[in-house]
Parts: structure tokens; sequence; C-alpha cells
């Protein structure tokens, strides 16, 4: 961790050191700064939503990297490697560790419906070169409730940020830059889940922060893992125009181990079909 190359898996000290010396692109300059300033900060008096992200920021716990390229087969290929390195990072540590992902915007300008390719392309990916199987209490199929991405052995809640919520005044999911993911496994989640206590409470003070800080309701598709009606891919990438996102999940996931062959294109091949197991 913390080696000098552009795609290093690095703790928040370091990311903001260099980022202070000039050792990374303007980009990441610009994605560091607005995310540090909107998570820690407030709009119009009103904190950040999420109090535990906010916290965790504020004492310096999350691990990063930054990735040149949506697209490129190199640059995604590295970023699976990278987030192999944070699941083995996180394992190791006490505190709120989330695994913040910054991506160099486009050359042309991006519409929602781009965005939505964007991840779900980055996804894919992950999911064909995913060293583990699936996880065997984990469904497959992206309409049922208890589904959630999976990478590297664990369920993972990957949350998104990018710039086309501005037109909607969502500025709890607004990146001016481009995309933004972070990574959350599912055992940050222990005990504040819908069925607890704890987790009722939790949710209700995000979602009236939510409220205070976007100006407007939460969005109707946030929801928790297991309620009956709730999907999770949905809440990855909160949908703002129903003309340019997806109505029916875009990725497919199987069972079938391993994916990705030698001798088959690693990244822009064809998806699998879906098992349909479950």
């Amino acid at each position: 961790m913390n080696e000098p190359e552009l795609q290093a898996v690095v703790d928040q000290q370091t990311l903001a050191d260099r980022v202070a010396a000039g050792d990374y692109p303007d980009w990441v300059r610009s994605h560091w700064e607005t995310f540090s300033e909107s998570v820690t900060g407030d709009r119009d008096g009103t904190p950040f939503p999420c109090h535990f992200g906010a916290e965790s920021v504020a004492n310096g716990e999350p691990l990063y990297t930054v990735v040149p390229s949506l697209t490129d087969p190199d640059a995604l290929l590295g970023f699976r490697d990278a987030l192999l390195e944070y699941l083995t990072e996180h394992g190791d540590r006490d505190a709120r560790v989330s695994f913040v992902t910054f991506w160099k915007p486009p050359e042309d300008e991006f519409s929602e419906a781009d965005y939505h390719e964007a991840l779900w392309h980055i996804l894919s990916v992950l999911h064909v070169h995913d060293p583990e199987p699936w996880p065997a209490d984990v469904p497959t199929d992206t309409d049922s409730p208890g589904w959630e991405f999976c990478f590297g052995g664990e369920p993972l809640f990957p949350t998104c940020r990018a710039p086309f919520y501005a037109a909607h005044d969502r500025y709890s999911r607004y990146c001016p830059v481009g995309l933004e993911i972070t990574f959350q496994p599912a055992g940050l989640f222990e005990g504040i889940t819908a069925d607890t206590d704890a987790g009722q409470r939790a949710r209700a003070a995000i979602q009236n922060r939510i409220e205070e800080y976007d100006g407007q309701c939460p969005h109707a598709d946030l929801g928790d893992l297991g309620v009956d009606g709730d999907r999770e891919w949905v809440q990855y990438l909160f949908r703002e125009d129903d003309a340019q996102a997806p109505t029916e999940c875009p990725a497919t996931f199987t069972r079938e181990h391993p994916k990705a062959t030698a001798g088959i294109d690693p990244v822009v091949g064809s998806q699998p079909p879906a098992s349909g197991d479950d």
C-alpha cells in the first residue's frame, strides 16, 4: 500500500500529501478537494447526510485509489487489483474503512445514461475477473431482495456520486468532477441495518438529513437489503431521468467460476449467461 504508482491503494493522509505536493494530475486534486469538502462540511448549515461516512473521513479512516479511465482495459484490471488489495487491508483494521475511488472525467460530455453504462461496465469487469467464487449465501438474481454486489468473496455496497445530480439538486449524490464510487463491505453495516432498533434510528436520521441537505425527499429507490420490494442495484447510482436510467439491471451475475480465461478478451467480451440458479 502507498506505492507511488497512480493506481496504488493509499491511505487518506498519503493521498492528501501527494495532492498538496502536486504528485497527482489536476483531476485527482479536484476530486479530493470536492469530496473532502462536501463530506466533512455542510450545505446551508446542514451536515452531509451520512454521519458515519462524514465521521470516518474526518478521522482519516478511508482508503483511496484513482483510476485514469472508465473504459481502458489496463486501467480497469488495475482497479480490480486495487480493490482486492483494499479487501485485504480493511480486514486488518478496526475503523470503518471504506474504499473511495476517483475516476478520471471523460473528455466528452457525459449524460446520465453514460454514467449508468460506465458503472455497470466497471462492475461487470470486476465480476468477470473476480478471483473468488460468488458467495453461496447471496443470490445471483438482481431482482431478489437479497441480492447484493459481491467481489473477492465479500458483499459490497458501491455508492456513486456524479455530475448529473446537480441538475436535480440532489447534492448528497453530486460530484462536479466525474464518477466517484465508494465501496463499503457489508460488515460495516452490522448493527445498523433495518432489522435493528439502532438501524431504524440511523436510517431515520440519515433520511431527515437528506431531506434538509438536498431540499427534497429522499430518493424513492432508497431502501434496505432484504426488505420486500426494495432492490439493491438501483441504489448504487440513483436515477433522475427515467428515460436515461435502466429499468432492469444492465449486468448479469453467475456462479460460474472462473469466468475469464486465457485467449478471451479480458474486458470487452460479452457477459457470460446468467445461471438462473436463484
